[in-house]
């Protein structure tokens, strides 16, 4: 059987390409480490390296090894610190996701609600995702519950909604559609070049079919996953972005913004694998509800929980 000890030395050699230099990282001895990789080697039942007298490469199967043993010990890092945490008082441990533009807009306001509404229990935050990103890592339990732009792949989450975000676009400032008046038609747009999402995220998908519709393809020069990634590229000229209007929060570089017609919408909602135990995900939310009346509104509104037609969708 593998142990945790064996994978820690894996990854680093995996990691170095170096026997030498791994375990110096390690802070032991070369022969006891080579020792260590060929009784997992064995154990395995296959080679994980390919030696030379210079460095050492990765097989498939190392490969494949070394993506499940960087995941196994970073779960088992997460794990051995929420159970710390909950053993030195927390009332328990939520790991959640957000989606890109809502990292900037709803985040803050779902944090600073939740710090002051329920102060026993300890978030982890994890900004700035994709919703394809967010999916796995809720079907891989390596989160508890997210808020994302629908639609998912998997039967097995269950999707709250929250709002729905109409898409503006976001323009160099110099741009000879920065300075104009009223909304701007799609197909004004065709023959720019666009920064994007990555291909099959929830925003690159809604905008590919809404260019269609409006009789072009978007002709994409950059992808970025992050927002401010994303919106940076808009501001240095590289191109315009179609990106939701809650993203604005996240440019630093001079962007002009502009309403379209006809804008096409993208969703929001908390999405939590079906069928979850933890207690912690009805209040969280309620509090996500809360923050986006509040966002939206600019006016605080009380704690209560989902109606009937926000009841968990399987």
């Amino acid at each position: 059987m593998v142990d945790l000890r064996q994978m820690r030395y894996f990854v680093a050699v995996a990691e170095e390409r170096h026997f030498g230099r791994a375990a110096e990282r390690l802070h032991m001895a070369q022969p006891p480490l080579s020792q260590q990789i060929k009784q997992l080697e064995a154990t395995l039942g296959t080679q994980l390296f390919e030696r030379t007298t210079r460095r050492v490469d990765l097989t498939d199967a190392g490969q494949l090894m070394l993506e499940r043993a960087r995941q196994i010990l970073a779960d088992v890092e997460a794990l051995t610190k929420d159970v710390r945490e909950v053993g030195a008082g927390a009332a328990g441990v939520l790991r959640v996701g957000f989606v890109g533009s809502a990292t900037y807009r709803v985040m803050p306001a779902v944090v600073q609600l939740a710090r002051r509404e329920l102060p026993g229990v300890r978030l982890h935050v994890v900004g700035e995702m994709l919703t394809p990103q967010i999916e796995q890592g809720l079907l891989e339990n390596r989160l508890d519950v997210a808020v994302l732009r629908p639609p998912v792949q998997s039967s097995e989450l269950s999707l709250d909604a929250l709002e729905g975000d109409s898409l503006v676009v976001a323009l160099p400032a110099h741009h000879r559609l920065a300075t104009a008046g009223g909304p701007v038609p799609l197909a004004e747009l065709a023959g720019e070049d666009f920064v994007s999402y990555p291909q099959g995220s929830a925003v690159a998908t809604i905008t590919s079919e809404a260019c269609r519709q409006a009789g072009f393809r978007p002709r994409v020069v950059q992808e970025a996953t992050e927002t401010s990634t994303l919106l940076a590229f808009v501001g240095a000229g590289m191109g315009l972005a179609l990106v939701p209007d809650g993203a604005r929060r996240a440019a630093a570089s001079p962007i002009a913004y502009r309403e379209l017609e006809s804008a096409p919408e993208v969703g929001l909602a908390i999405a939590w694998k079906h069928g979850s135990r933890s207690g912690l995900i009805p209040p969280f939310r309620a509090l996500a509800h809360r923050a986006v009346g509040e966002v939206r509104h600019g006016q605080p509104s009380l704690v209560h929980p989902p109606s009937p037609d926000q009841q968990e969708r399987p």
